[in-house]
C-alpha cells in the first residue's frame, strides 16, 4: 500500500490506451495526457506500457511508502523529493518502506508529471480500465482523483522487477518528449470531418493564428482564445434541425481530438470529452499531438500545423517505436 498525506491537485490514476470501446454508451476513453511519459515511466520500472500509473497536474501529491518497491518520475519537473533529498527524473529509484514521495508544483515547462510503481497501481478495473474519468465517477480511487488519507493499493512487484530496480535505468535523452522553451507549441492537426463549413479566408487564419490556452480548461476540453471564424454558404443555408448558428449542426459523433467550435470558440476535445453533439468540428489533432496538449498550461500558445493522415500516423508509430525497452540505458 502507499498512503496519500497530501493529494495534490487532481493526481489521478490513469492506464494506458484508457478504456476503449465505450463512447456509444458516453464513456471516454480517458486514460494518460502525455501517453509518451507515462509508457516511459513504465518502462522504467519493468511494467507493461499498459499498467496503471499515476497522473499529476499542476501540483503533485505526498506519498508515504509502507513497502520497498521502485519508481520512475517523468513529464514535467514537480521537484521530486523523496525524504527531503532531490531525486533525478527520467530514471527508476529505489524506495525503501517508510520513505515519504513529495512533489511540488510543476517548474518552468510542462504541466503533467507521471510516477509509475514496479507492478503498477491494483484499483478495481471498470469497463476493462482503471483509468479515472473523474466527472462520471468512474475508474481510479473510487471514481476519483486521489484523497487524502487514502492508502493505494499497488500489486507486488516480481522478482525481474526487483531485479531489474537493483541496476540504475534511464531513458535516453534522445527517446524522451522535447518540451517547449518558450510556451510555445506546435501541434498538428488534420482537417475535418467538418471543414467545408469553413471558407478558405477561416482555415488560413486558423493555421496562421496564435491561439492562447484558457484557463478554462481541463481534461474534458481545452478552450482556446483566438480570432473569430468565417464561413460558407453551407453554414447558413441549412435546416432547422441544424440550428441557427453557421457552428451549429445536427448531433454528430465526435473523434477524439476534435476542435470543436462552439460559436466562435475553438474547444479540442480531449481523453474525458464528449462523444456527440451539435457543433462542427473543422479540424481534429491526432493522437500523436496530444503529449504536447498535455504538457500545456493555461497561457501558453498554441500554432497548428495542417498534416495528413499518413503524416500523424508516421509521428505516431515513431513515437511508438521510442516507447520500448530499447530507449532504457
Amino acid at each position: 500500500m502507499i498512503e496519500v498525506i497530501k493529494k495534490g491537485l487532481e493526481s489521478s490514476i490513469q492506464d494506458y490506451p484508457g478504456r476503449l470501446g465505450f463512447c456509444d454508451q458516453g464513456f471516454p476513453c480517458s486514460g494518460p495526457m502525455d501517453n509518451w511519459s507515462f509508457r516511459l515511466a513504465n518502462i522504467l520500472v519493468g511494467n507493461q506500457a499498459s499498467d496503471a500509473g499515476l497522473e499529476c497536474q499542476y501540483l503533485g501529491p505526498t506519498l508515504k511508502f509502507h513497502y520497498d518497491t521502485v519508481i520512475a518520475i517523468t513529464g514535467a519537473d514537480m521537484q521530486a523529493k523523496l525524504d527531503d533529498e532531490a531525486i533525478p527524473m527520467w530514471c527508476n529509484i529505489q524506495v525503501k518502506q517508510g520513505q515519504t514521495l513529495s512533489l511540488n508544483f510543476a517548474k518552468g515547462v510542462g504541466a503533467r508529471t507521471y510516477l509509475a510503481i514496479a507492478g503498477g497501481f491494483a484499483t478495481e478495473p471498470w469497463l476493462g480500465s482503471r483509468s479515472t474519468f473523474n466527472k462520471a465517477g468512474v475508474g481510479g480511487m473510487e471514481g476519483h482523483a486521489i484523497q487524502d488519507k487514502q492508502m493505494l493499493p499497488v500489486n507486488a512487484p516480481s522478482d525481474k522487477q526487483t531485479q531489474l530496480g537493483q541496476k540504475q535505468r534511464s531513458v535516453k535523452r534522445d527517446a524522451r518528449p522535447v518540451f517547449s522553451s518558450n510556451k510555445e507549441w506546435e501541434i498538428e492537426v488534420v482537417r475535418g470531418p467538418n471543414d467545408d463549413w469553413i471558407d478558405d479566408a477561416g482555415h488560413e487564419r486558423f493555421l496562421a493564428a496564435s491561439w492562447k490556452l484558457s484557463a478554462k480548461s481541463d481534461r474534458t476540453g481545452f478552450r482556446l482564445d483566438g480570432p473569430d471564424w468565417t464561413f460558407t454558404p453551407k453554414a447558413f443555408d441549412k435546416a432547422l434541425e441544424h440550428g441557427t448558428e453557421p457552428s451549429n449542426i445536427i448531433d454528430q459523433g465526435y473523434p477524439l481530438g476534435a476542435i470543436n467550435l462552439a460559436g466562435q470558440t475553438p474547444i479540442i476535445l480531449m481523453n474525458d470529452g464528449p462523444s456527440m453533439g451539435g457543433f462542427i468540428n473543422p479540424y481534429t489533432v491526432p493522437t500523436v499531438g496530444f503529449w504536447k496538449l498535455g504538457q500545456a498550461k493555461p497561457g501558453d500558445t498554441l500554432h497548428f500545423k495542417q498534416v495528413s493522415v499518413q503524416e500523424a500516423q508516421s509521428l505516431r508509430k515513431h513515437i511508438n517505436t521510442l516507447c520500448s525497452e530499447d530507449s532504457i540505458l
